[in-house]
């Protein structure tokens, strides 16, 4: 598996608390190890919060270029917020756009007041499908809860992200990254929720 434009660039975004950060650092270092070069950037917003969370990553064959993403020139886009997927194509999106996001919402606490409206779900679903050249819609949260382990949503969904083919990760490299990035006492339920999310797509 190689890269299909040089260089790749990938948005992984949610919301503060999520877990996106971890998701991104993984990814890249899968990448930096098969020797590509990565550049990654971290937009933290009012994380603390509940707000905005996202990371950048360029890849390259080549050479560095920066972690700032051009707008418009995103090719991958992993979300583990639905709203935020949308916020992101509306950025970084174009016509050729690949986006794989977590369909459960988190509800700022400006929707929790009722002093705000959160969209609706079906037309939020649509709007991403529509703006994305392909979409995957994983209900990771579900799925997590399934396992008992809110926690590891974002893993479901790093599941889903190498099974839909978007970037140049195998499972294998996967697991061995996780392997180095978490304990062994926690490696069986990410194992768990790592197939999930695989399992989910295929």
């Amino acid at each position: 598996m190689s890269l299909q434009v040089d260089p790749l660039n990938i948005i992984i975004c949610g919301v503060g608390g999520q877990g996106n950060i971890l998701l991104s650092r993984m990814v890249g270092r899968i990448l930096i190890q098969k020797g590509y070069l990565v550049d990654i950037g971290e937009t933290f917003g009012a994380a603390q919060r509940g707000g905005s969370v996202f990371s950048s990553l360029r890849v390259s064959r080549r050479k560095n270029h920066g972690p700032l993403i051009p707008e418009g020139k995103g090719q991958v886009i992993l979300s583990l917020e639905p709203l935020e997927a949308l916020r992101m194509i509306s950025v970084f999106g174009n016509p050729e756009v690949l986006t794989v996001y977590n369909t459960q919402p988190v509800y700022p606490v400006g929707v929790l007041s009722r002093r705000f409206s959160y969209p609706d779900l079906d037309q939020l679903g649509a709007a991403i499908r529509n703006l994305s050249r392909a979409c995957w819609a994983v209900n990771a949260t579900q799925l997590a809860m399934e396992l008992d382990s809110p926690i590891v949503a974002n893993i479901i969904m790093l599941g889903a992200l190498t099974a839909c083919g978007a970037i140049p990760v195998t499972m294998d490299e996967v697991k061995v990254e996780m392997g180095n990035t978490f304990p062994a006492s926690k490696m069986g339920l990410n194992l768990r929720a790592l197939d999930s999310g695989y399992h989910a797509i295929r």
